[in-house]
Formats: structure tokens, sequence, C-alpha cells
């Protein structure tokens, strides 16, 4: 489990996003995504920030019965909507690995 922080400075001053913030938004992201859930967020999850562009990796539940291809897709593309609406940040990648199928 890797989560890095993120710190966006200004004229004013800087400001800075912890890794475990940044870990539950992406968290939120997942779950607004009807069908999915963040598995073992504490050990399945990684946000990595280098050069203010972000990378995720994350392990997900999956509803029986959803597409998977699909599911993982909107995954994708929350998480990347979240993490650059809040942040600023450019996503180059949300990895997704499901792990686990619930009822």
């Amino acid at each position: 489990m890797k989560h890095d922080g993120h710190t966006i400075a200004g004229p004013a001053g800087s400001i800075r996003i912890g890794g475990d913030a940044l870990a539950g938004l992406v968290v939120t992201a997942v779950e607004l995504v009807d069908g999915a859930r963040a598995r073992r967020p504490r050990r399945g999850l990684d946000v990595t920030i280098a050069d203010g562009r972000a990378q995720v990796a994350l392990e997900l539940a999956a509803r029986y019965g959803v597409v998977l291809p699909e599911l993982a897709a909107a995954v994708q593309s929350g998480v990347a909507e979240a993490l650059r609406r809040a942040t600023g940040l450019e996503v180059d990648a949300v990895h997704v690995s499901i792990e686990e199928l619930e009822q």
C-alpha cells in the first residue's frame, strides 16, 4: 500500500493533500459506481504521484451479474475524473484488478 500526498504551490502559500485523503477520494469514487466496491482499501490501493501526475492501482469487488469490463471502465473513468476535479492532478492511469465477486 502506498498513498503519496500532493502539494499545490501558489503565490500565497501551499496546500498539502495527504495520501490518506487521496485514497479516501479514490474509494468514494469507486463506490459511486453501481456494483463496485474497493476491496481491502488499506492494502489493495496504491496512489502514486510524480511530477503532478497520478497513477492509481486498486483491487475491486464486483457485484455478481454486472458486466466486468464495463464496470472496470466506469471505475477507471470515475476515479480519474474525481482526482482531476478535486486536486487538479493529471491522471496517467487507473489500473483495476477485479479480485472478488459478491452476491
